[in-house]
């Protein structure tokens, strides 16, 4: 089975019951769909679970627009300072500062990818240009975009996007090509993991 799990920011306790509730066999695979950072009380609690949890079962980390705001910040890039007012704060506070973010960790960030395919799903952080093909969508898009993306039935033909990004509250958004699986879990909502073999859905609370 192939679980995609939503937007996690900082919230290692529901990550946590999360798993435990999806029961995981040997043979199942975990896509992460971005976001596992700021916000959040527990960032590099995270990432620490995550990592552990990668080394015994099949593990797919994308990059969602914090992580690549994290890592701009880490290399001092043009324009990196906005970060701060996305929640940056409760990031260093959790590693105690900046300078204390190891090295696995930003080996972790620096090892996670725009996207993940299996079968006909696409897995990405915020969504796509609709009716331009995978191979040509623009880095920024697959971390940022939203009401193009998110307006537009069947972005890519024949595919169906699994994304997360924007926060649905009422729950994850099912629509013609795309399944939006951040539920809010910061927000007061919910974690979700989103079985894609049979279209189920588990969720936590912070």
């Amino acid at each position: 089975m192939t679980y995609a799990i939503g937007d996690i920011h900082g919230c290692l306790s529901p990550l946590k019951r999360l798993i435990k509730a999806i029961d995981l066999k040997a043979d199942d695979t975990l896509v992460f769909i971005g976001d596992y950072v700021d916000r959040g009380p527990n960032p590099r609690g995270v990432i620490d679970f995550l990592i552990s949890l990668s080394v015994n079962h099949d593990c797919h980390f994308i990059r969602g627009n914090h992580e690549q705001m994290f890592l701009d910040y880490l290399r001092g890039a043009e324009g990196s300072t906005i970060w701060a007012y996305n929640g940056m704060e409760t990031t260093i506070r959790s590693y105690g500062s900046i300078r204390s973010v190891p090295e696995y960790h930003i080996e972790f960030l620096n090892e996670t990818v725009l996207h993940y395919e299996e079968n006909n799903f696409i897995f990405v952080h915020a969504g796509v240009r609709p009716g331009i093909s995978l191979k040509k969508q623009n880095s920024k898009d697959l971390l940022w975009i939203r009401e193009p993306f998110l307006e537009t039935p069947n972005p890519i033909r024949n595919r169906t996007v699994v994304f997360g990004h924007t926060p649905l509250i009422s729950g994850p958004l099912i629509q013609e090509g795309k399944i939006g699986i951040d539920t809010g879990c910061v927000y007061g909502g919910y974690l979700t993991a989103y079985r894609v073999d049979d279209n189920f859905y588990l969720s936590e609370r912070l």
